[in-house]
């Protein structure tokens, strides 16, 4: 058994921090409240409902990821955050319509408690967004201390002994790495002198790790994919992770194509397109803030099929996304993929895929165990990329120069895998044809 390294305890609030007060964040709050009340169920839940195999299979231990891992309890948690709008959390899950307002109404006053702070918020980013709960300031950086300076009085005014932060706000303009994104020292300067290669989402990226709050990034902006916040995250042994929850469409591309992949069944083109109606359906509409969006969803299947290392079977793919604003529809979002692939002697298969989804539905548990796991980790002092966090996202973090995994199984394989050796149990390599994670 392999030694297991110390952590400081679970016990306390821990405060969960929440920029973009919408569908997403909405309907996990009041999802863990539903379910502290013993409401409903967390389906979807990695840390509460899955399981994980320790040992040799005679030992016959399963335990819940909630039981083997030393996880904060969902009573203990605090919610807040920051929002473009003055709405309180019950009036914006209302508007929200994804959670049934008979459910809502179970957990109103506690909804009603959460209230967000003034948002840091700028147009140019997300075009289609517009709001008035929005801060001031002379400099990116000034706007960055605001930040800060509202965590330090949430802390204390929730009693909460810890922080974690998951951005679940709007998706930005499409952007790549700029000479300010290349050390702290540069990313500071250019907070003071309002660089535009800094948006929101940078600056309460930074401002969270100045803090020592672990970070998540829910959309697939740049964020805290950067040099200089690595580099900061790594000083001061702060985890984070990212990007763009993996959800939907993309989550049954990264089902699919690995069984492709393990049969050597060739795949020549890939159609998708979605319909979706809610604020993020919205923000998507304008070209500039769909292509970031675009970017992290077209890396999937190339990424697991290795077309270089492939090229009889999948040289020649082609692959097509699009996503369709359609207000009736709402949150429940509709992913429909034609894919057309190759069998035996290059013989033609088609296979449809029609994904009628609840998009903050599979978000939400994905925002809880997000939470769970970056507080555990800084428990830890596991400061940085936390690779194996890639189980979550579309387009996973990893150290410069790694290609990402996307495969769900592999992934699945390395989070429990590094779980098993965060808590000083044995891998497990499958060597003895034992196929349960």
């Amino acid at each position: 058994m392999a030694e297991k390294t110390k952590i400081k305890s679970a016990k306390g609030k821990l405060g969960v921090l929440l920029p973009g007060m919408g569908a997403v964040a909405t309907t996990f709050v009041a999802g863990v409240m539903a379910v502290r009340k013993g409401l409903a169920q967390p389906f979807g839940s990695y840390t509460q409902m899955g399981r994980i195999r320790l040992g040799k299979r005679t030992e016959k231990r399963y335990p819940k990821i909630k039981e083997f891992v030393p996880l904060t309890d969902l009573n203990d948690m605090v919610f807040g955050g920051w929002d473009v709008y003055k709405d309180n959390m019950y009036k914006a899950s209302v508007k929200a319509g994804v959670l049934d307002k008979r459910l809502l109404d179970q957990v109103k006053d506690e909804l009603k408690a959460v209230k967000p702070m003034k948002a840091v918020f700028d147009k140019k980013y997300v075009k289609r967004l517009d709001g008035t709960h929005i801060k001031k300031g002379k400099t990116k950086m000034d706007l960055a201390k605001a930040l800060m300076a509202d965590m330090k009085a949430f802390k204390k005014t929730n009693g909460c002994d810890r922080l974690v932060m998951v951005w679940c706000g709007s998706t930005e303009i499409y952007m790549e790495e700029a000479a300010c994104h290349k050390n702290l020292k540069a990313l500071e300067k250019g907070l003071k002198n309002n660089d535009p290669a800094i948006p929101p989402s940078m600056i309460y990226a930074y401002a969270a790790i100045k803090m020592g709050v672990p970070y998540a990034n829910g959309a697939p902006n740049l964020s805290a994919d950067i040099p200089a916040l690595v580099e900061l995250a790594k000083s001061k042994k702060v985890p984070i992770g990212g990007k763009d929850f993996k959800t939907g469409q993309t989550l049954m591309k990264t089902i699919l194509t690995p069984g492709f992949k393990a049969r050597s069944l060739g795949v020549d083109g890939w159609f998708s397109t979605n319909i979706l109606g809610n604020r993020d359906g919205a923000v998507l509409d304008d070209p500039d803030n769909f292509k970031t969006k675009e970017v992290s969803k077209l890396g999937v299947i190339e990424h697991i099929l290795q077309p270089e290392l492939n090229p009889e079977l999948y040289g020649n793919i082609y692959h097509k996304v699009r996503i369709n604003y359609y207000p009736p529809r709402g949150d429940n979002k509709e992913g429909w993929d034609n894919i057309d692939i190759s069998g035996w002697l290059g013989y033609p298969m088609q296979i449809k895929v029609d994904f009628l989804c609840r998009d903050s539905i599979l978000a939400a548990p994905i925002v809880l165990d997000l939470c769970l796991l970056l507080d555990y980790a800084s428990r830890k002092e596991m400061g940085g990329i936390q690779e194996y966090l890639g189980f979550f996202f579309k387009s996973p973090q990893t150290k410069q120069g790694l290609p990402p995994q996307h495969d769900l199984f592999k992934q699945l394989m390395k989070i429990n895998n590094t779980l098993r050796h965060m808590q000083g149990e044995d891998l497990i390599t499958h060597l003895g044809l034992d196929y349960y994670y």
